[in-house]
């Protein structure tokens, strides 16, 4: 098993989730040592929700999963890439394909992607 250092984070480690063709940025989430073992066993990104303090499968409500193709740690062992096939287009909560469909500019925030579902009509809780 690979040792990562959960110690450091007070027991989360930050994922840069990442698309495995093109190298986008699709978003940022944290695991915690169950979520880490249950992403190597599965190969389905799971992490761990900090609003709701539970595993977080990526996709059980809204379809739309994370197939893990390639795992990078950094030198430290305190943070990691998971390179994914982003299943259903769209990997942020808010219906766009990246969480980051946001840009500065001139001090406002200018959302520059455009939305893959709409969120109202996929979560139902």
């Amino acid at each position: 098993m690979i040792e990562l250092d959960f110690e450091k984070g007070s027991g989360l480690v930050p994922v840069i989730a990442q698309d495995w063709k093109t190298g986008e940025v699709l978003m940022l989430a944290y695991i915690n040592e169950a979520a880490w073992k249950e992403t190597l066993k599965s190969g389905y990104a799971t992490y761990w929700t900090r609003s709701r303090k539970k595993l977080w499968r990526k996709g059980e409500e809204s379809g739309n999963r994370q197939i893990v193709k390639e795992i990078l740690v950094d030198c430290d062992a305190d943070t990691v890439i998971f390179k994914v096939e982003q299943i259903g287009g769209a990997a942020c909560h808010e219906g766009y394909r990246s969480c980051f469909f946001r840009k500065v500019e001139n001090d406002q925030l200018i959302v520059t992607g455009e939305r893959v579902f709409d969120p109202a009509k996929v979560y139902h809780s």
